[in-house]
């Protein structure tokens, strides 16, 4: 980027007035000191980058530590390259001072250690969003800037006291917020950020200790405010930091994710996981949906993830009711059904299944060699013991390696084996959720097999740990040779290299590098904190899977109770702490920022046919179009009609999976369209999406989904 005369703003012809040296005459100089500070900033944090790329990685922590600041500055210089001038959002101007703070996406100071953008998450930014005529929060006025093409192509300004107009403030009839929300729409969700209000402001900047509930009807702006408070408690609670466990953030499908991707790194945060579900698991991008609502009610229970799950594993914890005699080359040594008892005691509570097993060898082993009366290497008796078929085999019997797959694989296709480990189920249920092939996951077998698989512990990691010791090992014993070579090359025996004997610093050297293969599973956890979207579907079983990947219990969970296909009949509070909440507050998010009051009209008819108290948020605009009403043969034409009156802009045709949408058009469930928005909502036969609350819901899902224009087709 190089210093340019040429003007940040760009206004077209019906806002000339707002070009007025007067109202933009101190935003073009500080907007000059912004792009000169930019293409400084961007020079050094490349040279930075650069010179820590080039630099010796080094071992162990040093390394962890340049990989982070690697990480970091290429974020930062990322997001400068990205957005240029329009990384600043707007400005405030208080009544102590008359001089403008400049808010930003990120913080940026000039060569002189002058402030010149303020960073939007920062205490500092906050009367910005949160302002109102009722509380001004120290404010005279607050002006917010629309970007296009790296220019300002119009502003919008408040007054919040009489001294805020004096010349210096353009005043619209309309707000820019407001005029902006019928813009039109694109694959991915756009930028918000300076669009910011003050119901959502105050939910992202909330703390992070318990459990948050952001409960909001639609377009109520519930996941914009679920990802700007991701970035925001990533900057303002280091206890939520990478180091720390970092940030999960899940969402209810694929679409979505695509849909919502570029707003954490525009942001400034790119090391936010994100997920669906079905992520967590292995078999989950496999599984298929339960057809059988009555199995898949059954699965989601807590018990069945709890109680049911830990009954299967003990069951394969029991130790040999007889002793037996063990033969070594230093004599026999007798180990009873006691001392078996007391080896199979000796992991410590909470040990995962198979990663206990090497614990109760372990003490088997200590067991054994202090009955003998001579003194055994440890080492070499351990290696004897196993050479000890009939050992090895009673271990086996008492204490198997198992898979999840299989524990969960035998809950279903043997019944006698289900009813020992669920005997509250009854013989017609534990009928039902027996079938031919155990290993025909369906998404409602998720949680069982995520529990199993947390219970149980990975059964190779035991045989791994040996392999990083032996690994750990032959390396130790090449640097020890190394130093060898190295200290005898010093004269005097005296020098600093002598102090390469030393164990502690040759463990150093050696480092913590894992095996090829050996990586964890970036999504087991644990996280500082979880975000989850759409979590009114959520069932007992899907919560688990998600409390124990956060045992901190810090969440933001945003819903809306009225969109629960299969019915919420509590309150939030009752069914978090039912599934093992403490601290819970909801927050309420009421206007409808998206939705047309045409189309929410006929929307909060649909929904409340089926759910009389459903919280429908009020909307804040018109859409100048009525809802219309057609019949199915006129599909392709009114597409075809849009895409030739509209240049930009996208569609979404809902309930034909068997139409093949054009470009800027897509063809979705009413559940795979939840969380997402178009410019035009095409119904077709919403009838058939179902009866009871689930086909409202649907219905109601897939009508507000709309931003401008609904159209409802149904067939003769």
């Amino acid at each position: 980027m190089s210093t340019s005369t040429t003007s940040a703003f760009e206004l077209p012809e019906r806002l000339s007035a707002k070009a007025d040296p007067a109202l933009i005459a101190g935003d073009e100089r500080h907007f000059a000191a912004v792009a000169e500070t930019l293409e400084r900033t961007i020079g050094e944090l490349s040279d930075r980058l650069d010179a820590l790329r080039r630099a010796p990685g080094g071992a162990g922590r040093e390394a962890m530590d340049r990989d982070v600041e690697i990480h970091r500055l290429t974020g930062r210089l990322r997001t400068l390259r990205r957005f240029g001038l329009d990384l600043c959002l707007g400005h405030i101007v208080g009544t102590d001072d008359p001089r403008p703070v400049y808010i930003g996406r990120l913080g940026l100071t000039d060569g002189a250690g002058r402030r010149l953008l303020v960073d939007w998450r920062s205490p500092a930014a906050e009367p910005f969003f949160a302002a109102t005529h009722a509380d001004p929060m120290g404010l005279v006025s607050r002006r917010r800037y629309h970007w296009s093409g790296g220019r300002v192509s119009d502003y919008w300004d408040e007054v919040f006291t009489a001294e805020g107009l004096e010349g210096h403030a353009a005043l619209d009839d309309q707000s820019a917020f407001i005029a902006g929300l019928g813009s039109s729409r694109s694959p991915r969700m756009r930028d918000v950020l300076a669009t910011i209000q003050a119901d959502q402001d105050a939910v992202i900047r909330a703390g992070s200790r318990g459990a948050l509930v952001v409960d909001g009807g639609p377009g109520t702006g519930k996941t914009v405010v679920a990802l700007h408070r991701t970035a925001h408690l990533l900057y303002s609670d280091p206890r939520l930091g990478h180091r720390r466990g970092g940030v999960l953030f899940v969402g209810p499908h694929e679409p979505y994710l695509a849909y919502v991707a570029d707003v954490l790194p525009s942001l400034g945060e790119e090391g936010v996981r994100t997920c669906t579900l079905r992520d967590l698991v292995a078999e989950g991008a496999g599984a298929a949906v339960e057809t059988d609502p009555e199995a898949a009610r059954l699965k989601a229970s807590a018990d069945m993830v709890v109680r049911a799950v830990e009954r299967a594993v003990t069951f394969y914890e029991e130790p040999p009711a007889e002793g037996m005699t063990v033969t070594t080359d230093w004599g026999d040594v007798e180990l009873g059904a006691g001392d078996w008892a007391e080896a199979l005691e000796a992991p410590e509570p909470g040990t995962p299944h198979n990663e206990a097993r090497d614990r109760i060898w372990e003490a088997l082993v200590a067991i054994l060699r202090d009955r003998l009366d001579a003194d055994v290497p440890r080492d070499e008796f351990r290696a004897a013991l196993r050479r000890d078929g009939e050992l090895v085999g009673a271990l086996h019997r008492a204490w198997p390696l198992i898979e999840a797959a299989d524990l969960v694989g035998d809950l279903w296709s043997v019944p006698a084996y289900l009813r020992l480990c669920a005997p509250w189920l009854g013989r017609d249920e534990v009928r039902r959720l027996q079938r031919d092939d155990a290993r025909a996951w369906t998404v409602s077998d998720l949680p069982i097999l995520d529990a199993a698989r947390q219970r149980l512990g990975d059964p190779r990691a035991a045989l791994r740990e040996r392999r990083r010791r032996a690994s750990a090992a032959a390396e130790r014993a090449r640097m020890a040779r190394v130093i060898d070579d190295l200290v005898a090359a010093d004269a005097d025996g005296e020098g600093a290299v002598t102090m390469l004997r030393g164990r502690d610093l040759q463990d150093s050297l050696v480092g913590g590098t894992p095996l090829p293969g050996t990586e964890p599973d970036a999504l087991a956890g644990p996280f500082a904190h979880v975000v989850v979207d759409e979590a009114q579907e959520l069932t007992d079983a899907e919560w688990r899977m998600l409390l124990l990947r956060c045992p901190s219990r810090s969440f933001t969970i945003v819903g809306d109770r009225a969109q629960a296909r299969h019915g919420f009949t509590e309150s939030w509070r009752e069914r978090l702490e039912r599934v093992g909440f403490d601290r819970i507050d909801v927050a309420s998010l009421s206007i409808n920022y998206r939705t047309p009051e045409e189309v929410m009209a006929e929307a909060e008819r649909v929904i409340r046919a089926v759910l009389p108290d459903a919280n429908v948020p009020v909307s804040v605009r018109a859409g100048g179009f009525p809802v219309e009403h057609g019949p199915v043969a006129a599909l392709r034409p009114l597409l075809d009609e849009w895409l030739a009156a509209n240049a930009d802009g996208t569609a979404c045709v809902i309930g034909d999976p068997t139409f093949r949408p054009p470009p800027r058009v897509r063809s979705l469930t009413p559940q795979l369209a939840k969380g997402l928005e178009f410019d035009l909502v095409v119904l077709v036969d919403p009838e058939r999406f179902g009866t009871g609350v689930e086909g409202g819901v649907d219905r109601y899902v897939a009508m507000t989904r709309a931003t401008r224009r609904l159209v409802v087709l149904t067939s003769p």
